[in-house]
């Protein structure tokens, strides 16, 4: 199938997943993951009326970015080393995956530098795997707050990601820990933050995750196929 019928699959499964949970499908977007997938291929979906892309890897983004319509909203939502984050600064719209104050630190100093206040969310490590970034829920709420005092960014929500299961259903629980986290801290009273966001669910389990809350999907193989790594 085409990139653009992939998109209204995604979509049809998406808003049918929202009015199950009692959702508006609206307030769900789609984050179109095109690591390792060609320009061209980001610029198909554009044209099907796909506005956001996640990109994991900074190179990678770069390249990418200079050569498609500045309409694009990009979201960096791979693991980010501080050194690079000036390459990104300014070219993306969020950063999903912010897990300590050294690189919240970096991302107000560089966004700070171009007098703009970048959207961030914090990244929370709940099946405390050892190869997935994250903070822990234990140290979320401090850390939270530390990163509040930054004046250049803007925590919007929080961001995870379970343990592969071949059943959707095993990462629920791990999706509904993050929307409880998100209401504590929402009830919290933390002077700017907010508790808008909640990015989880990739094109395994986004069904489930939009159920238990989700409001930005991170699809990728669903929409551009299978990925190829060199």
């Amino acid at each position: 199938m085409s990139i653009a019928e992939n998109i209204g699959k995604v979509e049809e499964r998406m808003a049918k997943a929202a009015l199950k949970a009692g959702r508006d499908p609206g307030a769900v977007r789609l984050v179109a993951v095109s690591k390792t997938k060609p320009a061209a291929a980001v610029a198909e979906a554009f044209s099907c009326g796909q506005l956001i892309f996640g990109e994991n890897y900074v190179q990678e983004l770069v390249g990418k970015q200079a050569g498609l319509p500045r309409e694009i909203s990009w979201h960096f939502i791979g693991n980010l080393q501080s050194n690079k984050v000036r390459q990104i600064a300014g070219l993306v719209d969020m950063i999903h995956s912010v897990d300590r104050l050294s690189l919240a630190g970096e991302i107000d100093r560089q966004w700070g530098a171009l007098g703009k206040v970048c959207d961030i969310l914090i990244q929370v490590n709940i099946s405390r795997e050892a190869t997935k970034g994250g903070t822990s829920s234990e140290e979320l709420f401090g850390l939270v707050r530390e990163v509040a005092r930054l004046p250049h960014l803007r925590i919007c929500g929080l961001m995870t990601m379970p343990p592969f299961f071949d059943d959707p259903e095993g990462a629920r629980p791990y999706f509904r820990k993050l929307k409880e986290l998100s209401l504590e801290l929402a009830s919290a009273g933390i002077q700017r933050v907010e508790m808008r966001e909640l990015s989880m669910g990739m094109s395994g389990d986004f069904e489930a995750a939009i159920e238990e809350g989700a409001t930005l999907v991170r699809v990728g193989s669903a929409l551009f196929g299978e990925r190829e790594y060199p």
